[in-house]
Order: C-alpha cells, then sequence, then structure tokens
C-alpha cells in the first residue's frame, strides 16, 4: 500500500470564536492510500488543544504507518488495535482510518454506511455561531433561518443577551455549547435563564478536568441535559462520563476513526447516555466520514464543512435540515478543484 500524507489549510467564511480561541483558518491533515490501482482519501483535523498539529500528524504517518497497515487493508480491526497501542496523534489515525474505509468502498463498489449495515439518513444537524456581539450574533442567527437547529457557543459576559438575540430572530431549537468557559457559580446563576429560553442542552460547560463541578451541577433541582465533548476521547472515557453527566460528544478526529467512534456509541447506549456525533472544522471529507454513521445519534452536529469559504471537495447531501452521504462509493465526495 502506498500512504501519502499532506496538510492543507481551509480559510473560513468568517471568523470563529469560542470560550478559549478564535480563527480564521483551520488546518487539516489528508491522507492518500492507493492499492490495486484504487485511492481512498481521508481527512481528520488536530486537536490542538491535545497538542497536536498538522505536523505532528504527518511525522506520526511517516513513523508509524507501514507497521501500522500491513499488507491487507481489509484488516481493519487489526489496523485500529495496533494504531491504538501507539499513544496520541488522534487525527492522524482518524485521516488513515477514513482513507481506509475509502479505499475498501471504492474496491467494493459500495458506499460506506451501507458496509456498515446502516442507513444514510440521521436527525437533522445543528448549526454553529460562534461567539459574537450581541449584534453580530442576531445577524448570524438571521442568516442561519434555514437550519432548525442552532448550536450557541458561549463563555463571555453577553451569554444570556446573545441567546435572547437568537431567539428573537429564530423560532430554531437552541443548545448551547461552553467550550469549558463556565465556572459552577455562572452555570447555576445562568440555568433558570436557558430553561426559559428553550436551550435544548448544555455542552462542555466547564473545563474536562473539573468532574466535581459537572457533579454539582446534577444537583439542581431543574437542570438542562450536560453533554460531554473536550473530556470525551475514546471507548476508555465513556464509562466515567456516565458517572457525572448526561451524554457524550462523539467527534472522530478524536476518537480515531469510525471503528472507535462506534464502539463508543454502543457504550454510551448500554450505559443510557445521550450521544451526539460532532465534528471539528473540516471539509466535507472529513465530514463524510462521520455522516456515514449518523444514523447512530440522537444528536447531529456536522456542519463544520459549511463554514468554509471555498470547499475543496463535494458530495454530501443536504436535505430538511440533514447532511446525508450519498450513495457513491466509499465516502461518496470528490475534489472540485
Amino acid at each position: 500500500m502506498d500512504v501519502r500524507a499532506y496538510g492543507a489549510t481551509l480559510a473560513l467564511a468568517e471568523p470563529f470564536t469560542i470560550a478559549r480561541s478564535s480563527r480564521r483558518v483551520q488546518e487539516v491533515v489528508r491522507v492518500e492510500l492507493e492499492h490495486e490501482g484504487v485511492v481512498g482519501l481521508g481527512e481528520a483535523t488536530p486537536v490542538y488543544y491535545w497538542g497536536e498539529t498538522v505536523e505532528s500528524a504527518l511525522g506520526f504517518l511517516g513513523a508509524e504507518v507501514s507497521a501500522a497497515l500491513g499488507d491487507d487493508p481489509f484488516a481493519l480491526e487489526a489496523i485500529r488495535r495496533r494504531l491504538a497501542g501507539r499513544q496520541g496523534e488522534q487525527a492522524a489515525k482518524c485521516a488513515l482510518d477514513a482513507a481506509l474505509h475509502d479505499w475498501i468502498g471504492k474496491r467494493l463498489g459500495q458506499p460506506v454506511w451501507r458496509l456498515l449495515g446502516l442507513a444514510p439518513t440521521g436527525p437533522p444537524t445543528s448549526y454553529t455561531i460562534g461567539i459574537d456581539t450581541v449584534a453580530g450574533t442576531a445577524d448570524r442567527a438571521r442568516r442561519a433561518r434555514g437550519f432548525a437547529i442552532l448550536k450557541v457557543k458561549v463563555g463571555g459576559p453577553d451569554d444570556v443577551a446573545r441567546l435572547e438575540a437568537v431567539r428573537r430572530e429564530s423560532a430554531a431549537r437552541i443548545r448551547v455549547d461552553g467550550n469549558e468557559g463556565w465556572t459552577l457559580e455562572g452555570a447555576r446563576e445562568l440555568m433558570p435563564a436557558l430553561i426559559e429560553l428553550g436551550v435544548e442542552l448544555v455542552e462542555q460547560p466547564f473545563p474536562a478536568e473539573d468532574v466535581g463541578s459537572f457533579r454539582a451541577l446534577r444537583e439542581l433541582s431543574t437542570r438542562l441535559p450536560v453533554l460531554v465533548d473536550e473530556g470525551c476521547r475514546d471507548l476508555a472515557s465513556v464509562a466515567p462520563i456516565a458517572g457525572y453527566a448526561d451524554g457524550i460528544n462523539v467527534k472522530l478526529a478524536k476518537a480515531g476513526g469510525l471503528r472507535e467512534a462506534i464502539r463508543m456509541i454502543h457504550a454510551a447506549r448500554a450505559l443510557r447516555l445521550r450521544v451526539m456525533l460532532g465534528c471539528m472544522i473540516e471539509s466535507e471529507l472529513g465530514i463524510a466520514a462521520a455522516a456515514q454513521i449518523a444514523c447512530l445519534a440522537d444528536d447531529v452536529d456536522l456542519d463544520g464543512h459549511l463554514l468554509i469559504a471555498d470547499p475543496p471537495f463535494a458530495g454530501l447531501g443536504f436535505d430538511a435540515g440533514r447532511v446525508t452521504p450519498s450513495s457513491h462509493p466509499g465516502l461518496g465526495v470528490r475534489p472540485i478543484r
């Protein structure tokens, strides 16, 4: 198998701001896997708050990929185990995993979702509104009226005012994402207002290591469901989360690929946890891998490709607010330049 890996830069349509950072571009890592005349493609975004970069992902792929792959691209479980034995660099593993699934689907002439025995249609996706001024937030909500669900990034002094602005502009369902930016005291104060505004859930309000605040928030007599994102990595993360939160946000770039993500979802179901399938800012190539398993989730947040100014890939569908994989073989996307 011939594996080629390289970095790429995605320009965003507008600045994207969350509680801990702001950006205008997103760096991703891509993998091309060629075998028997078929080329599989994969993409993932390095998890920067774990210290991952495109450079570290490329270094990992250059050093580890031959030994991890072996000589059989169909041996997905054996490859997953070998990659899992090497610490870190989840995005590199994810991009390689996606390329393998794309290769297998193309080799067999079937879309990945069909090979997995799944349906192509999942829940509608939310659309993310980054942190902005109250007026800027209102404008973003106004322009997002085609979406039935809005995920509003929070973690600033104007959180309630911004959410009120969203509610004035849109009848969409609202979810909020703190990206570790709240304190317990702040969350307690905000909870009544969030409930009154009809917010559905709160994602990652506290730092991942601050499990005590998650537990304390659960003691409120009236509260919203709380999902864990930054504190959720792989299968080993799931059972502990059941002790302090109501659900998990599964992201392929953190899990290391489709196979681990599916394992996480099934474990969450056994523990009666709510499952959100999320994404990083990625092109349609990165989002397409997650879209293959969207039907397994309760909630979907697969809008990363919709935030890009100049998309490099095409192939995903968008129907009634749902991001859907195509019926073409593999991941079903193609380069458009």
